[in-house]
């Protein structure tokens, strides 16, 4: 007994461990406060973000548990996104379109290209070969190109009939407005039936093997089964520090929430200075740097889980995670735009659109046969560098 407590109280102190990095938080505040180097200021605040999101995820989950299956469900989806919805927000009431738009296009390629890729590697250093869900990976990629259709079409649109450098350019940027709000709603409907589709009428697609289940809980802010969550109670360790009661989830989650928007305010105030000083794109900072910066939590967890075994809450998180940004986050920042009188349209450049489209591609192709190996994480991993070093010569 003595021997399986020091394993546990080992893993709960690499669990929290994460939580320290929140001093960030406040160091952050008082470098703003004292005019320091925008730099430094940037980079504390993002390094900040990773436990704040943790925070709110932890405390989804932990609430979760004194809900039924539909609530926790619908708490799981909700806030799964709020540090990127955040950050987004913030970066559009203070104009910065084109790195919102940026931060979406590599939120999406960091999780499945990334992510996902390291994944892979990480498993295959302990396994020869992993086997998942190859329905649950198909529904993600076919989720995605959707996704692609809907940010596609106004972009087309607006280099073509709709140009806006025409002479009928202010009726142009109108109608692409009405095109992407229209769109918008379209992908939000299509979120809300697919959430019908994953906790009612299939569920049973996309069950987590009776063995991952325990690891399920605290591990994956994606689409879970409520199979899942009605075992995540029995699945936990029987201890009075087990879970958290319902009044501090909620008081936790209000605290990660307030501090991702205060930390965000930081990261935003100083990112425009850093990039004019230090020359770096807008596009780079928002799809490479803010892109990987409001999913750190998540891809902890992921790499973690693979590490593990666990293939399919891995996948759970990586591909699970950049569907929800492409069909939930897109339509609530447009929403947010209409709200705040900041137009937020579906208008991608061409390269952006380009590798969302390749890295739905290869997430479709590894997903036919429904096995993997290192090589394969390798593969995805060097695609993101090499998109990677395509935003950072876009200026």
């Amino acid at each position: 007994m003595g021997f399986d407590n020091g394993i546990f109280n080992r893993k709960l102190s690499k669990y929290k461990a994460l939580y320290f990095l929140i001093i960030f938080a406040p160091v952050a505040l008082i470098l703003e406060f004292s005019h320091s180097e925008p730099l430094l200021i940037f980079i504390f605040a993002a390094i900040a973000l990773t436990p704040l999101a943790k925070l709110i995820g932890d405390s989804t989950e932990h609430l979760a548990i004194h809900s039924g299956t539909t609530i926790a469900s619908l708490l799981n989806v909700t806030f799964g996104n709020a540090a990127e919805i955040i950050i987004g927000i913030v970066a559009l009431s203070a104009g910065l379109v084109n790195l919102v738009k940026a931060s979406i296009i590599g939120s999406i390629i960091g999780n499945i290209l990334l992510i996902f890729g390291l994944s892979l590697v990480v498993g295959g250093l302990k396994q020869k070969e992993h086997f998942f869900n190859k329905e649950n990976t198909g529904y993600q990629s076919s989720m995605l190109f959707l996704a692609i259709i809907g940010l596609a079409i106004p972009t087309i649109l607006s280099i073509t009939v709709l140009n806006p450098t025409t002479k009928v350019s202010v009726v142009g940027q109108e109608n692409i407005q009405f095109i992407s709000d229209v769109l918008a709603f379209v992908l939000l409907g299509v979120y809300i039936a697919s959430i019908i589709f994953t906790f009612v009428t299939h569920k049973h697609l996309f069950a987590i093997p009776t063995m991952e289940r325990e690891e399920a809980n605290g591990q994956s802010r994606g689409i879970k089964s409520n199979k899942a969550y009605e075992d995540i109670d029995n699945q936990r360790p029987h201890s009075d520090n087990s879970h958290w009661s319902k009044k501090k989830s909620i008081l936790l989650l209000g605290a990660g929430v307030i501090g991702v928007v205060l930390v965000s305010e930081l990261l935003v105030s100083s990112v425009e200075v850093t990039i004019k000083k230090f020359g770096f794109g807008e596009m780079f900072v928002g799809a490479i740097i803010v892109g990987i910066v409001g999913n750190a939590a998540e891809h902890s967890s992921a790499i973690m889980l693979a590490r593990r075994g666990k293939l399919d809450l891995s996948i759970g998180i990586a591909a699970g995670s950049g569907t929800q940004v492409a069909i939930f986050v897109v339509p609530i920042l447009v929403i947010a735009g209409i709200v705040l009188n900041r137009p937020f349209n579906l208008v991608f450049t061409i390269y952006e659109l380009a590798v969302v489209f390749l890295a739905a591609l290869i997430l479709n192709f590894l997903a036919h046969d429904g096995k993997s190996n290192w090589f394969e994480g390798i593969m995805l991993t060097a695609v993101y560098i090499m998109i990677a070093v395509g935003f950072f010569f876009i200026q």
